[in-house]
């Protein structure tokens, strides 16, 4: 199943598919305009350094074919194969982009998506529309970035100016010349891979021969059924919306609706209008107003003349009804291992990253698919070490292929995606973290206290710690006049120092009572450490 992407999400692609050989299938359009699609192979700085490493219609591959332009094909306005482990160490990102030809603006698009397809199965799906988008010229739509390992990124970032104004961004020069060919010289350029003399090897089918006519599927792992491209939708009602009859009718077809058969209403059918004596109703529209009181409604003036009865008034006029109502609870899937459903609320997609979740126990609320869920022992000197710093956990193991969703007592959820750095969170505040990272117990120094010292939990490593807080917490950067009350800080970086600092003198205990705030925590270290705060006291 494709994993559907939104604005800003990113993931290795490692964790989407184990192949390097992959379909990159663009789906735009809109009535009347016409696009370009192109790829840039950038370097470190982000630069079009080589421009033999851009491709579009022009130049529809690049020297060693890592990358290749492919055509309309599958659904797909244009598509790309990319060879992850052929692409040179100069290039570092790949940018795949829209740029409109000729007059129009990006917010009159339809419905599209940039997908990425791996042995013939789609994995990956960015879809946007046009009200994404104001009165750009281009759009850029996702990134294949270099990053110790290869990932993508879902951008959808408006650009104003066409395909040159990207071109020059990105370092380029617009060649006079550079104007789109005629279609006819530029059908060999997009010849479908079914057509080519030796289909690629990572997912052609195993018939030898290929067909006459040109094929809709990629021949190299594209979904072998051809997928059409999502029509624009027509709005829901484009029907009139009819309230009441279409023709005039006696005011007496609307007893059935529940109006009192009282004796002296005295009408016979064609009779034009009651009494208005006895119900107060205006001749022209009895239907219309409000109802006497064995109805139960509101008194004249609550209910929308012409409404039909019995359909209860304040219901907004599309949108009702119990899938309505439930939408803005559904599941939020992002195709990231850790996603905030709201602020309570954290899932964790065991089937990316491999390494099993350590969660507080009893912090599992609900889960799809298998899922084992075991004890985790800290062992003697773990519960010895715990106990002694008030820092133990009580923690189980998730491991299997699911979605695991975690809370505890309505607290403020906050995942902390650490890489190769470390931070430090007090054992209380810890609900739940990858297998991978590495923790310990940290102990502050200082004096003031009894026992003379604070502990807290390090982490430290690659992987994501939820942290929990009450409300929501405050991020200050750490100065040499940063304090904090050891009661409401929640965590803070690795590298500051952690001084505990006392206000108790010996002339102010010989007087009754303090402050309340005789002793909190000082941090000290260079820029870019800083400390979370809760406005709550444990």
């Amino acid at each position: 199943m494709a994993r559907e992407f939104q604005r800003g999400h990113k993931a290795k692609i490692s964790d989407l598919t184990a192949g390097t050989d992959l379909y990159v299938g663009v789906q735009i359009a809109a009535p009347g305009l016409t696009f370009d699609i192109s790829c840039f192979g950038l370097d470190a700085n982000e630069q079009l350094s080589d421009d033999r490493y851009f491709i579009f219609f022009n130049q529809p591959k690049s020297p060693e074919e890592s990358i290749q332009l492919l055509g309309a094909q599958s659904g797909d306005t244009e598509s790309f194969r990319v060879t992850l482990d052929r692409i040179p160490a100069a290039i570092q990102k790949l940018s795949f982009t829209a740029t409109l030809d000729g007059a129009g603006q990006m917010s009159q698009i339809g419905p599209g998506y940039i997908r990425i397809v791996a042995g013939g199965e789609e994995v990956v799906r960015y879809a946007f529309t046009g009200s994404e988008f104001t009165t750009e010229r281009a759009v850029m739509l996702g990134d294949f970035y270099l990053k110790d390992v290869w990932r993508f990124a879902a951008v959808g970032q408006g650009f104003d100016g066409g395909l040159d104004a990207l071109l020059k961004n990105f370092g380029g020069e617009v060649a006079e010349e550079e104007a789109p060919p005629a279609p006819a010289a530029a059908a060999p350029g997009f010849a479908p891979p079914a057509q080519a003399t030796a289909p690629p090897a990572f997912g052609a089918p195993a018939a030898p021969s290929a067909p006459q006519a040109p094929q809709p599927a990629p021949s190299f792992g594209a979904p072998s059924a051809p997928t059409p491209p999502p029509a624009p939708q027509q709005p829901v009602h484009t029907a009139p919306t009819i309230a009441a009859p279409l023709a005039p009718q006696a005011p007496q077809a609307l007893s059935p609706y529940g109006q009192p058969q009282q004796p002296q209403f005295g009408q016979v059918p064609g009779q034009a209008a009651p009494p208005a004596a006895p119900f107060g109703q205006q001749a022209p529209a009895p239907y219309g107003q409000p109802a006497p009181a064995p109805y139960g409604q509101q008194p004249s003036g609550s209910m929308t003349p012409g409404a039909p009865q019995g359909v209860p008034q304040g219901v907004p006029a599309t949108g009702a009804g119990l899938q309505a109502a439930l939408q803005p609870y559904k599941e939020t899937a992002t195709g990231q291992r850790w996603t905030p459903q709201n602020q309570q609320l954290m899932r964790v997609d065991l089937t990316m990253g491999g390494a099993g979740v350590l969660a507080r126990q009893g912090s599992m609320v609900m889960y799809q698919g298998k899922v084992d869920f075991g004890y985790k022992s800290a062992g003697f000197v773990g519960r010895a070490v715990g106990n002694a710093t008030g820092q133990e956990m009580q923690l189980m193991r998730c491991t299997g292929r699911g979605q695991v969703f975690l809370a505890e007592e309505g607290s403020h959820l906050h995942p902390v995606e650490l890489q190769g750095d470390g931070i430090c969170v007090s054992a209380e505040n810890v609900l739940a973290f990858d297998e991978s990272l590495q923790y310990e117990v940290r102990r502050v120094e200082g004096h003031g206290i009894p026992g003379g010292a604070l502990f807290t939990m390090l982490f430290q490593g690659t992987g994501t710690v939820v942290v929990k807080t009450h409300g929501t917490p405050v991020v200050l950067p750490v100065t040499p006049t940063t304090f904090a009350d050891c009661n409401a800080v929640v965590a803070w970086s690795a590298a500051s120092q952690v001084i505990v600092s006392s206000q108790v003198r010996l002339r102010r205990n010989a007087y009754p009572g303090h402050s309340g705030e005789t002793v909190n925590l000082q941090f000290r270290g260079a820029p870019g450490n800083f400390i979370v705060v809760q406005p709550y006291e444990v």
